[in-house]
């Protein structure tokens, strides 16, 4: 913590050099704080790194390039850091839905958790980070077999589970006692985070998903969403028959949940009170109305019977875990940031250092 004080202050004393405004507390100079911790950061073990740490806005929010060893690319990782960045804090993983957060370079013009709800202005001064990364557009963030025409070398759970967390903790004071939430695709994926690290990521959260992904449903949904993004899913885990469907099933791996926190939250597909003219993201326009009542109640649909299947799994191996089955409710961002504030009423002591 001396050192971190000692960077802040030669920082602070450049940046009076040049004339630009000084702020004295980091929480009001996220600059300074993107410094600090691109000097802090720490490679992951194999070989992973931070290449660069920016204060880009909108609010405290930061953007942490990482170089990513496994898929050999950098990823861009949006970063709310806690309200004292000199503290330990844990951190909550906010992992995105079908496109990734974006599909422009920009994760700013994209719909993703810091976007299409209001994340930036609720965990600010929250002692937690708030960690967000940034593309897998369609790749179940997973580890895909081999490389792929149209989407690239994926190995989404690798940067997850052992690329991304040690430059996190070591970037932002991180205690290694994480928490992970996820919405529509990505729901498969913050199980599997979960499973493959569990004392790192110690409780998980899914909004809206399903996560049944080796029986024949839940392998055409996998087959459309991907090939809907350009990929093909045979390059992600072979034929039907390949048991890289069974051993990415993170229901029938539902046992290696046990001791983890869970909270799993649907609507039903019938619209809700936030499915009107006048709620979120609607404008007033009657035709994203429409598009979210339609595709958002289908989705919804679909994703509550998953649900009810997760609950009697976990229920069966006698797993505890929370489920909020709302009365009504489409696949939309409104119920997302809803969902989001409920989780975090449960991790906060857990993130709390």
């Amino acid at each position: 913590m001396v050192n971190s004080m000692v960077r802040r202050l030669a920082l602070a004393v450049t940046l009076a050099a040049t004339g630009l405004p000084v702020v004295a507390t980091a929480q009001a100079a996220p600059d300074l704080v993107a410094a600090d911790a691109m000097a802090a950061a720490v490679p992951a073990p194999n070989g992973s790194f931070a290449v660069a740490a920016a204060a880009n806005g909108p609010g405290k929010v930061i953007d942490l390039t990482v170089h990513s060893a496994a898929m050999n690319r950098p990823i861009t990782v949006a970063v709310i850091p806690a309200a004292d960045p000199d503290k330990p804090a844990g951190s909550l993983y906010l992992i995105n839905g079908v496109d990734g957060g974006t599909d422009t370079p920009d994760w700013r013009e994209g719909s993703n958790w810091f976007t299409k709800t209001d994340a930036v202005d609720f965990f600010v001064g929250k002692q937690a980070n708030i960690v967000m990364p940034i593309g897998g557009a369609g790749t179940f963030y997973t580890d895909w077999q081999v490389d792929d025409p149209g989407t690239g070398r994926n190995r989404w759970l690798t940067f997850l589970t052992t690329e991304l967390p040690p430059i996190i903790d070591s970037a932002f004071h991180g205690t290694g006692r994480d928490a992970v939430a996820g919405l529509s695709m990505a729901s498969a994926a913050v199980f599997r985070m979960a499973q493959e690290a569990p004392q790192r990521f110690q409780m998980v959260g899914s909004f809206s998903g399903c996560i049944q992904t080796s029986n024949p449903a839940g392998q055409a949904m996998v087959a459309s969403i991907v090939t809907a993004r350009r990929g093909n899913p045979l390059n992600m885990w072979g034929p039907p028959t390949d048991p890289a469907w069974i051993a990415n099933d993170a229901a029938l791996n539902a046992e290696k949940l046990r001791g983890v926190g869970v909270y799993v939250s649907t609507g039903n597909g019938l619209p809700g009170p936030l499915d009107t003219l006048s709620g979120p993201d609607i404008d007033g326009s009657p035709i994203k109305l429409l598009d979210q009542m339609l595709i958002g109640g289908v989705l919804d649909g679909i994703t509550v019977v998953c649900t009810a299947l997760l609950r009697d799994r976990l229920a069966a191996l006698n797993i505890p875990a929370t489920f909020n089955f709302r009365p009504a409710g489409t696949h939309s961002w409104g119920y997302w940031e809803q969902d989001m504030h409920t989780y975090w009423d449960r991790v906060a002591a857990l993130l709390a250092g």
